[in-house]
Order: C-alpha cells, then structure tokens, then sequence
C-alpha cells in the first residue's frame, strides 16, 4: 500500500463512513455580497467641504430668500386666523433671516482670516500663482460680502430681497383667511 493510497480507498472499510461525517453541500454565495459593482463616491472630504461652503455660504442667504412661504402662511392662517398672529410670524421670519444673514457673516470672516493667513506664508514661500488665486478667492469673499450687507441693510428698511419673504407669507395668510371665509360663509344657501 502506498503512502496516499489510504485517501484514494473506497468505502472498503466499516469505520470509514464514522471517520468522514457527511455534510449537506452549503448553499450558493450571491456574488453581490463580496463583489462591489458601484463605481466609488468621491473622496469623502472633498464632499465635506463642497457641501460645507454652499450650507455656509451665500448660497444658504439665496436659499432662505428663495423658499417660498406662502403655504406656510396659508395653514398659519387656518390654524390661527388672527392678524396678531400673523403679525407675529412676520417678525419670526425677519428674526430667522437676521439669523441666517449673521451665520453666513460670521462664516465668510472666518474664511477671509484664513485666507490671509494662506496669502502671508504663501506669499513669504515665494508662490506667486498660489497667491494669486488665494487673492482672487479673497475678492470673491469680499464681493459677497457687500452683498449680504446690501440684502441686511434692504432687510432692515423694509424693502429689497428680504422683502419677497414677507410677502410670500402675507399672501399666504390672506389667502388662507380668504379659504375660511369662502367656506364657512361663501358657500351658505340662504
């Protein structure tokens, strides 16, 4: 007998069958659970920080000016029909927006502090076309800047962009007083 010859014996043997336990074949693996077929996201970081400068920057401003209230001042209305209340919710919203106008502020400082700190130690490591962009950034900064001081200062007379939130709402609210009136005494036979 040779040295394998006891792995290539059949069933010869009585004990045999003890020594090799029989086991139910294993179940099919579906190739989607070790094989990825989705191309990669882009690296995670530069999500974060696109997705961190347009919810901070003057984008966040043109969205909160660009959302539309009036639905929000029709249900106001249905729930609370009291021009009080209306009243109310309008200084909610110049409060939401002074609040949105201070946050994007506060960011675009920051940023322009960070950016002259770039400039200076680029600038002393002799990287004329680092700085250069950083300078033309720095400009843009300062450009919505001034915007956002011009939509504050509209903001605070009553007129400009932030005045469109406002009315959205106001025409929301009286619509909404309209609705009730149509309902509950419009449409009585009499």
């Amino acid at each position: 007998m040779g040295l394998f010859s006891f792995f290539n014996r059949k069933e010869g043997a009585a004990g045999s069958k003890a020594l090799i336990p029989e086991t139910p074949p294993l179940p099919e693996i579906p190739e989607n659970i070790f094989v990825e077929t989705e191309k990669p996201q882009a690296n995670y970081s530069e999500q974060t920080v696109t997705a961190s400068s347009v919810e901070n920057g003057i984008t966040l401003l043109f969205q909160f000016l660009e959302r539309n209230h009036e639905s929000k001042g029709y249900d106001d209305a249905l729930i609370n029909p009291d021009t009080m209340h209306l009243q109310q919710n309008i200084e909610a919203l110049k409060n939401d927006l002074e609040r949105t106008i201070k946050k994007i502020k506060t960011f675009y400082e920051d940023f322009i502090r960070e950016i002259n700190f770039h400039i200076e130690s680029r600038s002393r490591s002799g990287m004329v076309d680092t700085v250069e962009e950083l300078t033309v950034k720095k400009d843009t900064a300062l450009s919505h800047i001034q915007q956002i001081l011009e939509i504050e200062e509209d903001a605070k007379n009553d007129k400009g962009l932030g005045q469109g939130v406002i009315i959205s709402y106001t025409r929301g609210f009286r619509n909404g007083l309209a609705a009730i009136s149509h309902h509950s005494i419009m449409k009585r036979n009499f």
